[in-house]
């Protein structure tokens, strides 16, 4: 997806039971078992985090926790208001609604109807139903992730800094995977790099060269 493509996609989930899942997964660009294996004791409010140390994935459609295999992958991502924000509002309203019912909470932060875990196939059928609904192009719920990388890179935020927030193994591989933006890039930074050395006001030649020869008036 490209940029309007997202906010398309963003506008069709909205009202969705779903959308705050797919928001964080948009804006963060975390891999899916990430997003799901997010627990409430990992989002500060504050500091405006989410700390990511486990995810969820199905084996057999059973669910099972994973641990990040490197350091890069348990990782602390900052967030924007907004999505604090979005984050906030859905804690208050995921809890009033497993009180109404007697749900007892085990503490993650994307769940179902019934207090549970949201299951990674469902959560990809549901982005993939929301995407044609939208009228934009159908991609994996992990190409979402891509996205992120893609909109980061191409706005001139520093690789190292989108490598980081991916939890990329290093800034190499991060290259690698969005070569396809740097060559647009490449050009920009030649244009920035004109303005920043070209002089603030250029001399006008061809005035300075018609007062020299004009000849000089008689006085009377």
């Amino acid at each position: 997806m490209d940029r309007r493509e997202l906010q398309a996609f963003l506008r069709a989930s909205a009202g969705h039971r779903l959308f705050p899942a797919l928001w964080v997964a948009a804006v963060t660009g975390m891999r899916r078992n990430e997003l799901l294996g997010l627990r409430w004791d990992d989002f500060d409010a504050a500091a405006a985090t989410l700390s990511i140390n486990r995810g969820l994935i199905a084996v057999a459609y059973e669910l099972h926790e994973t641990r990040g295999k490197t350091r890069n992958a348990r990782r602390r991502i900052d967030l924007d208001a907004t999505t604090v924000e979005i984050l906030t509002m859905w804690r208050g309203w995921q809890r009033a609604e497993q009180h109404a019912v007697g749900i007892a909470t085990d503490g993650w932060i994307f769940t179902d109807g019934s207090g549970e875990p949201i299951h990674p196939h469902a959560i990809s059928q549901t982005f993939e139903r929301l995407a044609r609904r939208a009228g934009v192009k159908v991609i994996r719920l992990h190409d979402l992730r891509h996205t992120h990388g893609t909109l980061l890179i191409a706005a001139g935020v520093p690789v190292k800094v989108v490598s980081e927030r991916l939890g990329h193994a290093t800034p190499v591989f991060t290259i690698a995977t969005y070569q396809h933006v740097l060559p647009g890039m490449q050009a920009d930074a030649a244009r920035v790099f004109e303005r920043l050395v070209a002089p603030a006001v250029l001399p006008d030649t061809d005035s300075t060269e018609k007062t020299r020869l004009k000849p000089r008036e008689k006085s009377a």
